[in-house]
């Protein structure tokens, strides 16, 4: 299989492909003349990122018509939008998948799938030319590689639902960009409108200006506070004025640092007690509530006094709430009886963006229109059990719930969880994986244990992948509708960022060989030509993850560990 021959190829670079090819000279300085680009400050922005540069490779230009879909609900978002002139409606409702134009991922037929199995190559990591340079077959897809989506009836779905308008000025689509988020609304062509499209590389650079990083919070309260607190079950019921006045008391805050994966490099190191007692705090047990707090995004520790330590009851996530349970017993109890105090403590896992309501206007505008069926039990000071209220998470043993935080594996949506009282350890899974990816494995069977539980080393495909943070080209991205996180091989550069910057070690740098086992080396550098490579989840193939369908003894599940009822169930059927 060696060989010392060598194809010499030129390397990727940061821009070499832009977001819009036919972005042209003055479209930039167009650009540049309009609010907020004009009036940002240029010396803020590196010598190898000026602001010019950014508008003319990470922005495009987009003219839609009425009607036209810009952004549907529940697609993860890697873009933001700024209107510039014209205007467009957000879709406070949700719309039926059809009208949206809601397709099934591509897949290989069932021939095409087989077919690849006589035709593996001989060498490891085997590409063509075109497969791993700008331009080639395997480009990332943009907007017009498709055709556009019309809202079916758009007439009527602006009359009949509740819409919001946005015009020139206004942006919508940077908190799902910047968050690696599922988009909260479906955001339609009002009339012919002109937009500035911002892919996520860009609007991280531009976030760097304070006045922009402002704006945008403020444009976040203005616009899409309200459409958030409606979409929270607990207010379904609230008249448009009270939930309006809970919005204008509502604060943002935030806790930890988005990049958080460099810290839990130090953390994970610690004891239990220690890596929480690191965590920052959003609330404390034992002092009196003084707001409910909504998770906006990221995730938070539940957690409790136990002995000399803290016991973990449950981890929230994005749409969960804390201090329910107290605001009501506080709210209702006797007039003889002293308010209780938090029964547990909330800690930020890493990073969580947090919207606090104050007690008051919990008690005013939302308690009175909330049925009481739905109000939690009062807090008994005898029972103990009231402590762990958490019903899902009880079911889930205390030790495997440290376990998953500490570890921070309650990050994926798609984790390989093996049972090893059930695995035989034949490799079938990992000699699957490689079948399907061309003779190259995209993980080992390894990876930390709890229980006689494998939280197997694969990509998670995370609720929030940090792996695309630093990317500098977007290389590394997710499925609009899936969520899978994948790697174009063709702009990434190389650089290592993604692999560095991944908490779990799940991504890969490989060496390219072409077809004659020859390896690619940059011409300029005279150093190998690699490529980030990892789980991509099957998505093309038409069994779904070869990995799974493998396993002769069902040992091996894909399992959404955000989610407590999910794991749950497991646990209890391996039992």
């Amino acid at each position: 299989m060696g060989t010392t021959s060598t194809v010499e190829i030129r390397r990727p670079q940061r821009w070499d492909q832009p977001f819009d090819p036919d972005m042209l000279e003055r479209d930039v300085q167009w650009l540049s003349s309009l609010p907020p680009f004009s009036e940002m400050d240029k010396s803020a922005f590196p010598a190898n990122t000026p602001l010019d540069g950014v508008l003319r490779n990470d922005c495009r230009i987009r003219k839609v018509q009425p009607g036209e879909v810009i952004v549907r609900e529940g697609d993860y978002g890697n873009s933001a939008f700024l209107v510039l002139a014209g205007s467009v409606r957000v879709v406070l409702g949700q719309l039926p998948p059809q009208s949206l134009g809601r397709t099934t991922a591509k897949q290989k037929s069932w021939f095409s799938a087989i077919s690849a199995l006589w035709k593996q190559p001989q060498f490891p990591e085997v590409r063509t030319v075109d497969q791993i340079t700008p331009g080639g077959s395997s480009r990332v897809q943009q907007h017009g590689d498709t055709a556009s989506i019309f809202l079916q009836d758009f007439d009527g779905v602006v009359t009949h639902e509740r819409t919001l308008q946005l015009g020139p000025g206004e942006m919508f689509g940077e908190v799902a960009a910047m968050y690696r988020a599922p988009r909260t609304a479906t955001v339609v062509a009002d009339s012919h409108a002109t937009l500035v499209e911002v892919r996520w590389q860009g609007l991280r650079l531009l976030r760097r200006d304070r006045v922009l990083a402002q704006q945008l919070e403020q444009n976040y309260r203005t616009n899409w506070l309200m459409i958030h607190l409606r979409e929270t079950p607990l207010f379904r019921f609230l008249p448009e004025n009270c939930l309006q006045k809970v919005a204008d008391a509502t604060l943002l805050r935030s806790f930890g640092r988005l990049e958080w994966h460099s810290d839990y490099r130090r953390t994970r190191k610690l004891k239990p007690v220690e890596q929480i007692e690191s965590e920052p705090l959003v609330a404390m047990e034992g002092h009196l509530p003084t707001d409910l707090l909504l998770i906006r995004s990221g995730f938070a520790r539940v957690c409790s006094r136990y002995g000399e330590g803290h016991r973990t009851l449950a981890y929230l996530g994005k749409g969960h709430m804390f201090g329910l349970r107290e605001i009501v017993h506080n709210t209702y109890r006797d007039s003889n009886q002293a308010p209780v105090t938090l029964q547990e403590s909330l800690r930020a896992v890493g990073f969580v963006d947090t919207l606090h309501i104050p007690i008051e206007v919990v008690a005013e505008y939302v308690l009175p229109y909330i049925r009481r069926t739905e109000l939690p039990d009062p807090i008994s000071r005898d029972d103990q059990q009231a402590r762990a209220r958490h019903d899902i998470a009880s079911q889930v043993p205390t030790g495997m719930l440290e376990f998953i935080v500490q570890e921070r594996l309650n990050n994926g949506r798609q984790a390989m969880v093996i049972d090893l009282n059930a695995c035989t350890r034949c490799d079938d899974c990992v000699k699957a994986c490689a079948t399907t990816h061309d003779g190259n494995p995209r993980f080992t069977r390894s990876g930390p244990t709890n229980d006689g539980i494998q939280f197997t080393q694969a990509c998670m495909h995370c609720a929030d992948p940090v792996c695309m943070i630093g990317c500098p080209t977007g290389a590394i991205s997710r499925h609009s509708e899936t969520g899978t996180v994948s790697v174009h091989e063709n702009i990434c550069i190389g650089c290592g960022t993604c692999a560095a910057s991944c908490p779990y070690e799940n991504i890969q740098m490989r060496t390219m060989r072409d077809p004659k086992g020859r390896m690619y080396f940059d011409e300029s550098a005279g150093l190998p030509i690699m490529k980030a490579t990892k789980c991509d989840l099957c998505q093309s193939q038409p069994s779904g993850p070869a990995c799974q369908n493998a396993c002769p003894h069902d040992a091996l599940v894909r399992i959404d560990l955000g989610n407590l009822e999910d794991l749950s169930d497991w646990i209890s059927r391996r039992r």
